[in-house]
């Protein structure tokens, strides 16, 4: 029963594991859905929408976590804002992993 109990612990925990990594396939496709419009496909920027080309992860998700919490944090918050308040953490993650990877 011990044996039982513990191989059961340890399939939880290695499931629970694996569904917290981020899925930079799932942020690809929302970032083509709605942030290439004004990052633009390579994350260059557009106009006077910043570039997110170059920034880590840590960055990318701390702002985009600014923006659903409704902190303004530049001059674009008023635009970044209602299209962050739906994003959960694990779009935020996604989103950042995809970037990060993707805009170097």
């Amino acid at each position: 029963m011990k044996k039982l109990l513990i191989a059961v612990t340890t399939a939880l925990t290695m499931s629970a594991a694996n569904a917290e990594e981020p899925d930079a396939a799932a942020g690809e496709a929302l970032y083509a859905d709605s942030c290439a419009q004004c990052h633009g496909p390579e994350g260059k920027g557009m106009a006077s929408f910043p570039s997110v080309a170059g920034r880590d992860s840590d960055y990318i998700a701390s702002r985009l976590e600014q923006y659903r919490d409704g902190e303004k944090v530049g001059s674009n918050s008023g635009l970044m804002i209602p299209n962050a308040a739906d994003l959960s953490d694990e779009d935020i993650a996604n989103l950042a992993t995809y970037i990060s990877s993707e805009f170097q």
